[in-house]
């Protein structure tokens, strides 16, 4: 992938955001957001997008999910065709589309993490080192997303020349809870779908974009699985399994994050990944409501959401909406109007269900997941 050369963001833990608000103003912007944003916004004005992504028209529907619903008709047009896709582990293929035949154009920068720890003084210096001759080991390209969900909607695709499978690895798991935590805007997100979970490419990549709405994940009352390694679920619907990190070693995160996707893949189960920024854990009652007083506007760590799910591998897809990473999250990009309107909220956990595990099968994966990740870092 040849063209102009590259912006590069570097940057340290020094540079993560802590304190984020969830406020009724407008959100700050840190050096990222505004990074990712202007260069994003300049090439929608160039035209690089299949379609001109303007304000999306927005319901929320009623009732304690707190869904946001979204028309969007552009992208159910115009997304790129799935590939054909027959297992979770299917191999990379160099002869199909991979995101090192894009338009270089489409490159926003290239992230760089120069590894400098918190309160250490050598920032400027691990800069300077931190980006060499093409890629580094261990980078993550940032590019457009040429049809749109969202505003900033764009890829992270780590060592793009290394041809990964779309399977997450330690690096892609941490550069997805870096930029989030690069971000003073509690509506950046970052989600990945696996193979079998609507993912339309085979080459590893994360999904990254700005949903100005709350979402009830982001809060939800959970209960702890492996405390010590910050393993928790989410209880509500639909049921998952909560990563939970203030970002002080976020490695620990990233590291527990890939063991149990690991886990699913080993076992050939379709999974979502939804990264936001959120409270800390609790063991509120799940059946509070969302009339409730939500937690404090504070969101200084990071809810990694993980879904097991019912494979999709060659079927028809629904009418109104996938469900993939943001739909599991409660983000509804709708693909046609009249499902737009008339949708309610037993209307999308009817759709929803039919791709997620029930009790049942989620607590026995449960039960298999804490045993195995406790057997691994010797927690009893």
């Amino acid at each position: 992938m040849e063209g102009p050369v590259r912006p590069v963001f570097t940057y340290t833990q020094q540079d993560f955001v802590h304190q984020v608000y969830r406020t009724g103003g407008e959100p700050e912007h840190s050096k990222f957001d505004l990074t990712l944003r202007s260069g994003w916004k300049e090439k929608m004005s160039r035209g690089l997008f299949r379609y001109h992504l303007g304000e999306l028209e927005t319901r929320l529907l009623p009732g304690e999910g707190d869904y946001v619903a979204q028309l969007n008709i552009q992208r159910g047009i115009e997304r790129r065709k799935p590939q054909e896709i027959l297992s979770i582990k299917q191999n990379f293929d160099p002869k199909l589309f991979n995101f090192n035949k894009i338009n270089p154009e489409e490159v926003l920068f290239e992230m760089c993490s120069c590894g400098a720890d918190p309160g250490s003084d050598d920032k400027g210096k691990s800069a300077e080192t931190c980006h060499q001759n093409g890629l580094t080991t261990g980078s993550c390209m940032v590019i457009i997303n040429v049809s749109p969900l969202e505003l900033g909607h764009s890829l992270l695709v780590p060592e793009p020349a290394q041809c990964h499978p779309q399977i997450l690895t330690p690096l892609a798991v941490q550069v997805g809870i870096d930029s989030v935590f690069l971000s003073a805007d509690p509506g950046y997100r970052v989600g990945f779908n696996s193979l079998g979970a609507f993912a339309s490419v085979n080459h590893l990549h994360l999904h990254g974009y700005y949903l100005n709405h709350t979402l009830r994940l982001e809060w939800a009352p959970t209960e702890p699985l492996v405390p010590e390694k910050c393993l928790y679920q989410l209880t509500g619907f639909p049921r998952a399994f909560m990563i939970y990190t203030e970002g002080q070693d976020p490695r620990v995160a990233a590291t527990v994050t890939c063991k149990l996707t690991d886990i699913l893949v080993d076992r050939n189960i379709a999974h979502n990944v939804f990264m936001s920024r959120g409270c800390p854990p609790s063991s509120n009652n799940s059946s509070s409501s969302s009339s409730e007083a939500v937690p404090s506007g504070l969101r200084r760590g990071v809810r990694i959401c993980i879904w097991p799910r019912v494979s999709c591998f060659g079927a028809k897809e629904e009418s109104a909406f996938n469900v993939a990473l943001c739909e599991l999250a409660g983000h509804l990009p709708f693909k046609n109007r009249e499902d737009f309107k008339d949708i309610d909220e037993d209307g999308v956990k009817a759709i929803v269900q039919r791709y997620v595990f029930n009790d049942q099968e989620f607590s026995d994966l449960q039960q298999e997941v804490v045993g195995q990740l406790c057997e691994v870092n010797g927690v009893k």
